[in-house]
Parts: C-alpha cells; sequence; structure tokens
C-alpha cells in the first residue's frame, strides 16, 4: 500500500550555482568549454577587475557551438573536469554560411 507524499518526503532539492556565459570550444562530443565573464570590485583600492572562468559543461544533445550565449547549472562530477550542464541556449551564434565552390 502505497503512503501519501508528506512534506518531509518531498523535499527539495538545495540551489545549484547558475552561470550564464560564451561557448568557446564544441569540439568534442557531449562537452562544451564555456567561458564566464564577471566583474568584481576590489575590496581594498575599489577598482574594477575584469575575470573569467573556464567551465567544462556537459551537452547531451550536442545543440550548443561555438559563440552561443549559454546558461549552464553545477550537478554532480560527470568526468575529471566536468561539473556543470547545459541548462539551455539564450542566444544563438549567427550561422556562417559555408563556401560553395571547393577552392584549390
Amino acid at each position: 500500500m502505497a503512503t501519501p507524499n508528506t512534506a518531509a518526503q518531498e523535499t527539495e532539492r538545495a540551489q545549484r550555482h547558475n552561470f550564464q556565459g560564451t561557448v568557446v570550444s564544441d569540439k568534442a562530443d557531449k562537452t562544451r568549454v564555456v567561458v564566464v565573464r564577471r566583474q568584481i570590485r576590489h575590496p581594498l583600492y575599489e577598482k574594477i577587475q575584469r575575470k573569467k572562468s573556464k567551465f567544462y559543461v556537459h551537452d547531451e544533445r550536442n545543440e550548443s557551438h561555438v559563440g552561443d550565449f549559454v546558461e549552464i547549472a553545477g550537478t554532480r562530477p560527470l568526468s575529471k573536469l566536468k561539473r556543470w550542464r547545459l541548462v539551455r541556449v539564450l542566444k544563438a551564434a549567427p550561422k556562417i554560411a559555408a563556401p560553395a565552390g571547393g577552392e584549390a
């Protein structure tokens, strides 16, 4: 006999880290490299500093490509470097048409 769900059984997942960044590499299958750029103010000197972090992201359906602006979320370790998953593509990069004729 199944018991009705109680509040204790329906504990929600903890808030995950979410970032937005740009895909800089899509060469590996189901893996993307995403750069997240941010600006912080130095605590003592109060100068604005630009920082960037590089994340290896799991993209199950290979739906993102170089130049896309994407949202990523933290997840369990998937490999040695991959600890992030692709949530969605926020803005796709413009498609560049390949040359029609073969150049020698």
